[in-house]
């Protein structure tokens, strides 16, 4: 009898660990993008630790509006050019995706940001207020 239920205990346990699958990776998201609208292209690469994502060149630039980062809270930045500027910084592997924080030089404006890969090879970006997410799907430039 005691043989039976340590055996059963021990059968158990095996059937418990099989079931426990190992973390999973997010899949990488380096590499060079291009915005949702097309106005932009943007490298994402390691930055120290993290990942980092840059504007690389502004392909649509919009009519009357200088390329410059205008919109930004510290009136010291405003002057800074767009080509160069972090857009996504401080990005880790979060599991199956990548957490950070995504700048929208458009209104100025910083957002939790959540970025992962789509199965057909197009980046999913989400920029967070709470729970509420604006996402942008953004296609591989080679």
């Amino acid at each position: 009898m005691t043989i039976r239920i340590a055996a059963g205990a021990a059968l158990a346990t095996l059937a418990a660990l099989a079931a426990v699958t190992p973390a999973q990776a997010a899949q990488p998201i380096t590499g060079r993008w291009a915005t949702v609208d097309g106005k932009a292209l943007v490298q994402i690469a390691p930055c120290g630790k993290s990942i980092c994502g840059k504007i690389e060149k502004i392909v649509k630039p919009t009519p009357g509006r200088p390329q410059t980062d205008i919109k930004n809270p510290d009136p010291a930045l405003r002057s800074k050019p767009l080509v160069g500027l972090a857009l996504l910084s401080g990005f880790s592997d979060a599991g199956d995706i990548w957490k950070g924080t995504i700048y929208d030089p458009e209104s100025g404006k910083s957002y939790t940001s959540k970025v992962s890969r789509n199965g057909d090879g197009t980046l999913k970006v989400q920029g967070c207020i709470a729970f509420f997410c604006k996402t942008q799907t953004w296609t591989p430039v080679r």
